[in-house]
C-alpha cells in the first residue's frame, strides 16, 4: 500500500483556518479546542474521506482542552498534521496524538508568551510611539507602520512555524525538546522580554512630583523633590507604580480594568489636593 501524504491544499487551507479562527472561539471549558479541531477539519477530510467513524473519532481527538499562544503555537497543528498523516500509515496511534498535543502546551506558550507578547509587540509599539512622537505633521505614521508591520510578522512567523512543524514532525520536536535548548531559549527571552519592559517603564510612564520648599522672600526653590528623587534614584515613582500595578495584576488578580479605574481616582484625588493647597 502507498504511504499516505497530505496535500498542499489540504495544508493551506489548514494553515489559514488557525490563523484566522485561533482566536474566535476560545472558551473557559476547552480553550482553544474548537479552533484546533476547525483548523484540522481539511486535513481530516483529506485522511479520512467517507469514514464517519474515523471522521468522528479524529474531531472528537482535537475537540478536547488545549491551549497556547496563538502565533508561536502555530507549529502545534503543523505537528498533529504531520501525526495524523503517521497515524494513516500506521505509524502512531491516536493516544500518542493526544499525548505529544498535552506535550506541546507547556513549551509553545512559554515560548510564545516570552517571544511574541513580552519581547517582538512592545518593541513593535515602541518603535511606532516613537516614531509618532516625532514625526510631526505625520504623526499618524507610527500606527500606521505598526498596522502593517503586527499583521505581516505574525503572517509570515505563524507559517513559517506551521511548516516547521509539519516538516519536523514527533521525531524533530522530541530531538530539539530533547537536546536542552528548549529552556536556554526560554530563559534567555524571558530576560529580554524584562529588559524592554523596564525600558518601556523608564521611558512612558511618568509620575510627576510637584512639590518644592521655596523661600519665603523672592520664592527661589530651595527644595525640589521629583528632582532630589531622580538625583538618588532615577524614575523611581515610574518603578514603583509599575511595581504596584504588577503586584495588583499578577499576585491579586485584579482586571485591568479596575487598575485603570483606581490609577484615574488616585489621580483625581491627588490633583484635587494639589490644587487646594496651591501646589499648582
Amino acid at each position: 500500500m502507498a504511504e499516505v501524504k497530505l496535500s498542499k491544499r489540504a495544508l493551506n487551507k489548514s494553515f489559514w483556518i488557525w490563523f484566522f479562527w485561533h482566536g474566535c472561539s476560545q472558551q473557559a471549558e476547552s480553550m482553544l479546542g474548537i479552533a484546533y479541531a476547525h483548523a484540522m477539519t481539511p486535513v481530516i477530510k483529506e485522511l479520512y474521506g467517507d469514514s464517519k467513524e474515523e471522521t468522528s473519532a479524529a474531531l472528537k481527538r482535537h475537540l478536547t482542552l488545549f491551549n497556547t499562544e496563538q502565533q508561536i503555537g502555530s507549529i502545534c497543528p503543523g505537528i498533529t498534521c504531520a501525526m495524523e498523516q503517521e497515524k494513516v500509515n500506521g505509524n502512531v496511534n491516536a493516544q500518542t496524538i493526544d499525548s505529544v498535543k498535552v506535550a506541546l502546551i507547556g513549551p509553545t506558550s512559554a515560548i510564545g508568551d516570552s517571544l511574541w507578547v513580552a519581547t517582538i509587540i512592545p518593541i513593535l509599539l515602541t518603535l511606532a510611539m516613537a516614531i509618532t512622537r516625532g514625526a510631526g505633521n505625520i504623526s499618524w505614521l507610527g500606527p500606521v507602520l505598526y498596522m502593517i508591520a503586527y499583521p505581516l510578522g505574525t503572517l509570515i512567523l505563524s507559517n513559517y512555524l506551521f511548516k516547521l512543524g509539519y516538516r519536523s514532525g514527533l521525531e524533530g520536536i522530541s530531538k530539539f525538546m530533547a537536546s536542552g535548548k528548549l529552556e536556554q531559549i526560554t530563559e534567555s527571552l524571558s530576560i529580554l522580554g524584562l529588559i524592554v519592559v523596564g525600558a518601556l517603564t523608564a521611558s512612558y510612564v511618568s509620575v510627576p512630583l510637584p512639590i518644592q520648599i521655596k523661600s519665603i522672600e523672592g520664592g527661589n526653590v530651595i527644595v525640589d523633590f521629583e528632582a532630589l528623587i531622580n538625583g538618588i534614584f532615577p524614575k523611581l515613582l515610574p518603578l514603583l507604580l509599575t511595581i504596584f500595578v504588577f503586584y495588583l495584576y499578577g499576585k491579586k488578580k485584579v482586571s485591568p480594568m479596575v487598575i485603570m479605574g483606581l490609577i484615574l481616582v488616585i489621580a483625581a484625588i491627588l490633583t484635587g489636593l494639589g490644587y487646594l493647597l496651591g501646589v499648582y
